[in-house]
């Protein structure tokens, strides 16, 4: 404990902030890009926010899919708000500057919201494998307790793994540059800029990264494996175009969290992709929040029915 509040002082005293040089320096880009972002905020604020209200008051969607979906949307929502406001207040600063402990809290919070997401999608494909495979025991095996373990240990597990990602950043020291590759504090950008060792930092940073991106994978990949399997023996097209009308709005976010995130950071430690990795990390970090209300939304016969009994509900 003495050791680790030592690193602390010693980070104040030697670094009391750092400079995040955005998504790009070129100033004709500044304004276009911050009406752009704005917009993105707004309507990925708005599309979650409508969403998880949508579910809460229509009883129709008091179902395991839905519960699961409001809690992605409720991820989704509270996660835009870790880097967004920052980022587009950094559009019209000269310099953009964050705190240690500033950014301490929002590599935090961005690693918590990251990796609780890839495990809440990780319990949605169970729930889809369930659905299709099992349906005859569907409401026997997704009861309200085990729905609410399975989430209880995706926030749990993206919980530990934003302790365990934030406290090994204490132990480094930042005295040289204190510049951020990023527009945001993300894991190795700003390990990049410490004057320490961080062999360890890397270690297990890509040990906890990787041992949960291969966990979450190959999970779904199995669950979706079994859905195929069973849908290859169905009789009945109708069956068929059920059961992939069901899974079709999950695979869709899995595909673009997931590809967008291994873009993002594909060899973390080439300077040529940093510049690539900041621009993949906008599909995951912006992109995908926005457009997980809409897939779940334009795709979702059920949706569909719960918003025109809400809007007749308003209108009576």
């Amino acid at each position: 404990m003495l050791h680790r509040k030592q690193i602390i002082m010693e980070n104040d005293s030697l670094l009391s902030e750092f400079i995040l040089m955005g998504l790009t320096d070129q100033p004709e880009l500044q304004l276009p890009l911050f009406f752009l972002f704005l917009m993105n905020y707004t309507a990925t604020v708005m599309g979650n926010l409508s969403l998880m209200s949508l579910i809460f008051l229509s009883s129709n969607l008091h179902t395991p899919m839905y519960f699961f979906i409001f809690n992605l949307s409720f991820i989704d929502f509270c996660y835009s708000f870790v880097f967004t406001p920052k980022m587009l207040m950094s559009f019209f600063l000269e310099k953009n500057t964050i705190s240690f402990r500033g950014c301490m809290t929002q590599l935090f919070f961005f690693c918590f919201f990251v990796n609780s997401e890839s495990y809440v999608l990780t319990a949605m494909a169970y729930d889809r494998y369930v659905a299709i495979c099992k349906p005859l025991l569907y409401k026997a095996i997704m009861i309200p307790r085990i729905c609410g373990l399975l989430m209880f240990m995706s926030y749990l597990m993206g919980f530990a793994s934003a302790m365990i990602l934030t406290s090994l950043m204490f132990r480094l020291s930042f005295c040289n540059s204190n510049i951020i590759n990023h527009y945001m504090c993300d894991i190795f950008p700003v390990i990049r800029v410490s004057c320490s060792d961080t062999y360890l930092n890397e270690l297990v940073s890509s040990a906890v990264v990787g041992t949960g991106i291969i966990l979450c994978s190959l999970l779904i990949l199995i669950s979706y494996a079994l859905i195929l399997f069973n849908i290859i023996h169905m009789s009945s097209g109708k069956g068929w175009s059920k059961a992939l009308g069901t899974c079709g709005s999950h695979i869709i976010t899995v595909s673009f969290f997931y590809g967008s995130g291994l873009l993002a950071y594909v060899k973390p430690s080439s300077p040529e992709t940093v510049g690539r990795g900041k621009i993949f990390s906008v599909f995951y970090t912006f992109l995908v929040p926005m457009l997980n209300p809409l897939i779940y939304s334009l795709q979702n016969k059920d949706v569909k029915v719960a918003v025109k009994k809400t809007l007749k509900r308003i209108i009576s």
